[in-house]
């Protein structure tokens, strides 16, 4: 296992973590899941107040383990309108943990310009944080995200945070440029489940397998990212201690991609742009706002994976979170299109954005259930 500077923090850690959010079946899966990652050489572990046990069982699971010395412990908790609320949850976090110190802290899904606002007020939430920092009861403030690059940025700028947890992936490359802006500032970054919020990558499609062998789809994707040495650690997101054995191999394997591995790259990209020729969106966002509040480039996002890739299971499992997931996953769904036009001239591949929204809808909408309580 090799193990990178967390940015300013200068915690050491593995460059695979052990979220804990997908682990859950129950404490003794949980418990087995932890005692997998940790022999692997894994001493990053992450939770949050939204896991629903995960805080609790750890704590259990730290009384009754042995745990390597430079074991760091990561938990998040939603941004709060006020420092009160923030102090009540904060003690709540430490309580189920069974700790007086917690080495990171991140701002759980530092979404909204809402909730940058929390978070820029100098007496409300943070100030909770830093209180707790001055007591000794918390190392370093991070955060977590879903939200615009826009927010995100506004977040860094706000220089209260020493690292960031991050969607960015080979399939969504959008925030690239955040990588730039958080490395200019010395923040560690965590990439955020690249394995499932990534592809759905412990079970790909034929296809996707055939494109990226000799490697697995998952494989390809890790090292894509480890092979970026401004990343510090990704999130491994295991359901159970099975999916910790397919990366066994791949935490000591952070050097520059092989030629063998960009092969595989590039015939992926080639793929993408022979599968959908002039339907390809280049996820520009120019097509932002939309008057629907539409999310047209993550829209057509899915619809790029699942037409270049047969990456149809995820496309649906992501486009059915529109317009129930809120703030995490923002966005009406596509058949809200009012053809309105107003994307359309701001569109510099000219693509036939109402029509492509249609043909995403039909195809990743899945199967209509019916309403088990009557209609």
């Amino acid at each position: 296992m090799d193990y990178r500077r967390f940015g300013r923090t200068n915690l050491s850690l593995s460059v695979l973590s052990l979220g804990t959010m997908r682990a859950l079946a129950s404490e003794k899966v949980f418990r087995d899941t932890l005692i997998a990652g940790l022999a692997l050489g894994i001493n990053h572990i992450e939770t949050a107040q939204a896991y629903g046990t995960s805080e609790r069982w750890l704590g259990a699971f730290l009384k009754t383990a042995a745990v390597p010395d430079n074991l760091v412990i990561t938990t998040k908790v939603t941004p709060q309108p006020d420092a009160a609320t923030m102090t009540q949850r904060l003690e709540e976090s430490l309580e189920r943990l069974g700790l007086n110190h917690i080495h990171c802290l991140a701002i759980h899904g530092l979404n909204t310009s809402e909730h940058l606002a929390w978070v820029s007020d100098p007496q409300g939430c943070m100030a909770a944080v830093r209180r707790f920092q001055a007591e000794g009861r918390i190392g370093h403030v991070g955060f977590s995200t879903h939200g615009s690059r826009e927010v995100i940025e506004g977040a860094i700028a706000t220089d209260q945070f020493d690292f960031v947890n991050l969607h960015y992936y080979y399939f969504f490359q959008r925030h690239a440029p955040i990588l730039d802006l958080a490395a200019e500032r010395d923040m560690g970054i965590f990439i955020i489940s690249p394995g499932d919020k990534g592809g759905m990558l412990y079970t790909p499609p034929a296809q996707l397998e055939e494109l990226c062998a000799p490697f697995t789809p998952l494989e390809l994707t890790y090292r894509w990212l480890l092979a970026d040495p401004r990343i510090t650690t990704l999130s491994t997101g295991p359901a159970i201690p099975a999916e910790l054995a397919t990366l066994e191999s791949l935490g000591d394997r952070t050097q520059p991609l092989t030629t063998a591995e960009l092969a595989a790259l590039e015939r992926l990209s080639t793929q993408e742009s022979a599968a959908l020729g002039s339907d390809r969106c280049a996820q520009c966002y120019d097509c932002l706002p939309c008057p629907e509040a539409i999310n047209i480039p993550e829209v057509l996002r899915l619809r790029n994976l699942a037409v270049a890739y047969d990456m149809q299971p995820f496309g649906e499992y992501r486009y059915r979170m529109f317009e129930n997931a809120g703030h995490w996953f923002p966005g009406r769904k596509a058949n809200r299109c009012t053809d309105c036009g107003d994307c359309l001239p701001r569109c510099p591949e000219k693509l036939d954005i109402p029509a492509l929204l249609r043909d995403t809808h039909d195809r990743l909408q899945g199967p209509t259930r019916r309403r088990l309580w009557g209609d």
